[in-house]
């Protein structure tokens, strides 16, 4: 009996294989680094050599392997995550024995990354200008805004308004509306170009993340000229209800300058240009209007066939469309000199006023005489009251009081005798002396 001993040489003939015992996908973008996406373990069932395995992550810059325990490793990240650039990342890992030839395995990871609200809306402008014609019909849509979400989902979803706190430091903007979900921008009611030219609002794009994010921008509404403004005569006044007339003499040559008429428009652009032409005149042919000027000139030297009054209508137009026009009313005098001017007849107010003045000036009159009676009879009368007490009886006076009486009553020639008295009075005696002159007859 012979016993045989057979000994089995092991030959690399088995692959290396991975088993995975825990993966996460997906990753929210914001995971720190050093999170372990993957843990698994590798085996190879040949022997000596054979049987020795090496992982190895092929091409990847964001996630690495680490060995964890004896035949176990993680995937781990090893950078910041960015949905926006990189939504998936496919990871393949390759394990290798050592065998000859070596034998390989390969096991994929997919790792979806999720978003987070990390990008607030961006316009696709820096600045709109939108434009509107003035008068216009209320809700008018004037233009849009537009505003993208790098982020997916809710964190996309962009909503528009008009940023707060503006009404009060614009009271035009109350006048603009933006559509929340399109962008689009109305205005609400009719705009008047000579009162606003133009205005700026701020729009803002939210997302509807959480929390959220936004984003400003800046609409320039620019509000365009309608001609809804007649021309508006300033030189002559067409108010005054005697309107002086120009002064021309009889000797001007043609082309005379006798006035100009001066208007302006409150449009802008070719709505405010004005062209003057002259539309009816009591001699069509002596005067002429300069188109771009209003200069109202001779045409021809003054004959004595001319009236020495003239009247004339200036029209005064604008080049818009359709064009509004005004008139204005001139006169001239036609003279030989100045010194034939006379002064215009007076108007009804200037009648009246002098109608006033006179009548102030008739109280005034009245009032001075009334008051000149009044003083001259209380002078006659305190006179009359003098008089009375002189003759009523001798009154004692002293030297002063009665000379000073006497002299007044005979200035006034009311004593029919003139008498005489002589006062003696001797200082530090009780005594008097008086001597009496007999009347002169």
């Amino acid at each position: 009996i012979c016993k045989v001993l057979v000994e089995v040489v092991d030959v690399n003939d088995n692959a290396p294989e991975l088993v995975v015992s825990s993966f996460s996908s997906p990753l929210p973008e914001n995971t720190a680094p050093g999170t372990v996406v993957a843990l698994f373990s590798v085996r190879d069932r040949d022997s000596g050599a054979n049987g020795k395995v090496s992982c190895a992550l092929e091409d990847q810059l964001f996630f690495s392997l680490r060995a964890a325990y004896k035949n176990y490793y993680e995937l781990v990240t090893v950078s910041a995550l960015d949905r926006e650039e990189t939504a998936q990342y496919i990871l393949s890992v390759r394990a290798a024995d050592a065998g000859w030839p070596p034998l390989t395995s390969t096991q994929t990871f997919t790792v979806d990354i999720s978003d987070v609200n990390d990008n607030a809306p961006v316009f696709n402008q820096t600045s709109y200008t939108m434009y509107v014609r003035e008068n216009n019909v209320p809700r008018v849509f004037v233009g849009a805004v537009s505003a993208a979400d790098a982020d997916v989902g809710l964190n996309a979803k962009v909503s528009y308004s008009l940023a707060a706190a503006q009404a009060a430091e614009r009271p035009w903007c109350s006048c603009i509306s933006v559509n929340s979900e399109n962008g689009h921008v109305f205005v609400l009611r009719p705009l008047d170009y000579e009162r606003l030219r133009q205005t700026e609002v701020t729009v803002s794009a939210s997302d509807a993340g959480s929390p959220p994010l936004r984003a400003n921008v800046t609409v320039r509404l620019v509000v365009l000229d309608e001609n809804d403004n007649a021309p508006l005569v300033l030189y002559p006044g067409q108010e005054s209800s005697a309107a002086s007339s120009e002064l021309v003499p009889v000797s001007a040559e043609a082309g005379y300058l006798v006035t100009k008429v001066v208007a302006v428009d409150a449009d802008s652009g070719q709505n405010s240009w004005l062209s003057y032409h002259l539309l009816r005149a009591s001699e069509p042919g002596l005067f002429t209007v300069g188109v771009q000027s209003g200069e109202v000139r001779l045409r021809r030297p003054v004959t004595d066939r001319d009236s020495v009054k003239q009247k004339l209508l200036v029209l005064v137009r604008d080049n818009g469309k359709p064009p509004l026009s005004a008139t204005a009313a001139l006169s001239a005098l036609l003279l030989k000199d100045f010194s034939d001017v006379r002064l215009p007849h007076s108007s009804p107010a200037t009648e009246e006023q002098g109608a006033s003045l006179t009548t102030y000036l008739i109280i005034s009159l009245v009032f001075v005489s009334l008051l000149f009676l009044v003083s001259a009879a209380a002078f006659v009368a305190r006179k009359v009251c003098r008089r009375k007490e002189l003759q009523a009886g001798p009154v004692l006076y002293g030297a002063d009081t009665l000379q000073s009486g006497l002299a007044d009553a005979a200035a006034a020639g009311t004593l029919p005798r003139a008498y005489c008295y002589e006062i003696s009075l001797t200082t530090g005696s009780g005594n008097s002396e008086f001597r009496f002159l007999k009347p002169i007859l």
